[in-house]
C-alpha cells in the first residue's frame, strides 16, 4: 500500500504540473484581459497601469514561474475582477457544487441499480425493454434542452418546484448545505435530476449487462442448486459481484460530475464553481479560470485513488500491496 501511495503521488505531481503549463498557456492565448475588464474611455497611461498592476506586462515564462511559485505556497493569484484570492473564491462555491454532484450520483446509484437489476433479470419483458428505452433517451438528450424543459413544465408552467438558485442553506460544520431543508430540496432537485440523468442511464446498463452475465455463471446455479431463495442469489452474490465495475465507473464519473456541472449550474444558477467559471471566462478573469482547472484536476485524481481502493476492497482478488514501482 506505501508503495502504491508513493508512486501514485509522483505520477499526481506530473499530471498537475503538466496540466499548469498546458492550462496557462492555453488561456495566457485566448486574449488580454485588460481589454475587457478596463473602460474604452480609459488613457493610455491608464492602460499600462492596468497592465502592470495585474502582472501582465511580462513574458508569458516570468508569469507561469510566478505562478507557480504562488501555487506551490498555497497561493493561485488574485481574481482581477473581485481583486481576492482565486483558491478563496472557489472553495467558497465549491460546497455547493460537491452538493449538487452528490445528489446527482445519489439519484444515480439509488434508481440506476434497482432498475438494472430488473433489467437484467427481466430483459425479455416489456418491463426490462421500457426500462432499456429510457436509457438510451438519457444518453441521447442534450442536458441543457433537458433542463430547459424541466424548467418550462415543472418550474413555469405547473410550478411546484423552484427554477433557479439554491434556496435556504443551513450550515454543517460550518459548511453551508441545502438539503436539511424543504426549500433546499426542493431547489436542488431540478438541477441534481438533470445532472445525474446521463450517470442514471450509464448505471441502468452497466447494472443490467453484469447482472446477465452473472446469471449464467456456474457460482449462481451452484447457489440455486443448495436451495437458496431467488432474493438471496440476486441480493447478496450476483449484486456484490456487479457492483464492481459499478462503483468503479461511477467513482470516475463523480470527478466528471464535477467538472462538467458547467451547462447545469448556468442553466439553473446554481451558484457553484462552473457558474463562477463561466462568468469568469466572460471577463478572462485569468487566475479564477486557472485555479478552477486545477482544482478539479486534484480532485479528479484524489477521486481515482479512493476509487482504487474501494475496488481492493471488492474484489479480494486485487492487493493494492503488492503493486511494484
Amino acid at each position: 500500500m506505501i508503495v502504491f501511495i508513493i508512486r501514485r503521488s509522483l505520477q499526481s505531481g506530473v499530471v498537475l504540473l503538466l496540466m499548469s503549463v498546458l492550462v496557462f498557456v492555453g488561456v495566457y492565448a485566448i486574449g488580454n484581459p485588460v481589454d475587457i475588464l478596463i473602460s474604452p474611455e480609459a488613457t493610455p497611461q491608464e492602460y499600462e497601469e492596468a497592465i502592470i498592476a495585474m502582472g501582465l506586462d511580462k513574458p508569458m515564462w516570468s508569469q507561469y514561474l510566478t505562478f507557480l511559485n504562488g501555487a506551490l505556497h498555497g497561493d493561485l493569484g488574485n481574481s482581477f475582477v473581485f481583486n481576492e484570492p482565486a483558491l478563496k473564491l472557489i472553495l467558497q462555491r465549491l460546497p455547493a457544487t460537491l452538493e449538487l454532484a452528490f445528489g446527482a450520483l445519489f439519484i444515480a446509484i439509488v434508481l440506476g441499480i434497482p432498475l438494472g437489476l430488473i433489467a437484467g433479470i427481466k430483459s425479455e419483458s416489456w418491463v426490462g425493454r421500457s426500462i432499456m428505452s429510457g436509457s438510451i433517451l438519457g444518453f441521447s438528450v442534450p442536458t441543457f434542452w433537458v433542463g430547459l424543459m424541466m424548467i418550462m413544465v415543472f418550474a413555469v408552467m405547473l410550478g411546484w418546484l423552484p427554477a433557479s438558485g439554491r434556496g435556504q442553506t443551513t450550515d454543517l460544520f460550518g459548511i453551508p448545505v441545502s438539503f436539511f431543508s424543504l426549500d433546499g430540496l426542493s431547489h436542488i432537485l431540478l438541477p441534481a435530476v438533470n445532472l445525474g440523468l446521463f450517470k442514471l442511464s450509464l448505471t441502468i446498463r452497466l447494472t443490467r449487462a453484469g447482472t446477465r452475465e452473472n446469471l449464467q455463471l456456474d457460482y449462481v446455479k451452484f447457489a440455486r442448486a443448495k436451495g437458496l431463495t431467488n432474493g438471496r442469489v440476486i441480493g447478496v452474490h450476483v449484486l456484490k459481484n456487479i457492483l464492481i465495475p459499478v462503483v468503479t465507473v461511477l467513482g470516475l464519473e463523480l470527478g466528471s460530475l464535477i467538472a462538467f456541472a458547467v451547462v447545469t449550474e448556468t442553466i439553473f444558477a446554481w451558484p457553484g464553481m462552473g457558474k463562477l467559471l463561466i462568468d469568469s471566462i466572460g471577463v478572462l478573469d485569468r487566475p479564477i479560470i486557472v485555479a478552477y482547472l486545477l482544482i478539479t484536476v486534484t480532485m479528479f485524481i484524489v477521486i481515482n485513488f479512493v476509487v482504487d481502493v474501494l475496488y481492493s476492497v471488492l474484489d479480494p482478488r486485487v492487493r493494492l500491496g503488492e503493486e511494484k514501482i
